[in-house]
């Protein structure tokens, strides 16, 4: 298995969306604690800091928003945003709050320049690279001024944390399946940036965040 943690993407399948609600639910909690935890939140204030002034007012989509804790987040940091919640599941979104918007990624059902900001996490490693470059695309078609993508960093000591801590933090069965298979699925800081490249996007920038072992792009759209 460490060939595929280090060396190119694998895709393998997850079980967290076909779970029915009550089960989902306490894996999209374990979700929540590790963007809290391990540094998911920190990563998209660190972003938003970079392009955002404190007082800013801004639109904000979060695609893939699950429990919508991202969102949270930037409203927190920034009372003047207006955040909305968007997921392909009707009960993944029963957490977040409002609005919220039940679609496709592949069809977001918005005008061309609707937000100021889209947003996904731990959404794109889901894709092939093909699939990836459509989704950015189009959130950069929906899009005015930029682009937020924070996912894995394939790694291996982010391959193995969840197993490895397993007692500690009592990690949901689904969590355990799905956490490693999305590390052997996400990218190292390059890779995300020739598939922004291939999008069209522009004035790309892709950080790398440890011990979080987070990838971070921010990118503006397409002129």
């Amino acid at each position: 298995m460490e060939a595929t943690v280090t060396q190119r993407r694998v895709i393998r399948h997850e079980l967290l969306d076909e779970q029915p609600a009550a089960v989902a639910a306490r894996s999209l909690r374990d979700l929540v604690r590790i963007n809290r935890l391990l540094g998911g939140h920190e990563v998209l204030r660190k972003a938003l800091r970079r392009i955002v002034k404190p007082s800013g007012e801004f639109t904000f989509l979060d695609v893939g928003a699950a429990s919508g804790d991202m969102g949270r987040v930037v409203r927190e940091a920034y009372p003047g945003a207006r955040v909305t919640c968007l997921d392909y599941r009707p009960h993944h979104l029963i957490a977040a709050d409002p609005p919220k918007v039940v679609a496709d990624a592949f069809q977001l059902p918005f005008r061309p320049a609707s937000f100021d900001i889209v947003h996904c996490s731990l959404f794109l490693h889901h894709f092939d690279d093909r699939s990836a470059i459509e989704l950015l695309r189009g959130f950069g078609r929906v899009c005015r001024r930029h682009v937020i993508v924070s996912d894995l960093e394939r790694n291996s000591l982010a391959y193995y944390f969840l197993p490895a801590t397993r007692w500690l933090f009592q990690w949901h069965p689904i969590t355990l399946h799905d956490g490693p298979i999305s590390v052997a699925a996400a990218f190292k800081a390059p890779e995300l940036r020739e598939l922004a490249a291939a999008a069209g996007l522009r004035n790309i920038d892709v950080s790398v965040h440890r011990p979080a072992f987070r990838v971070c792009l921010t990118a503006g759209p397409a002129e």
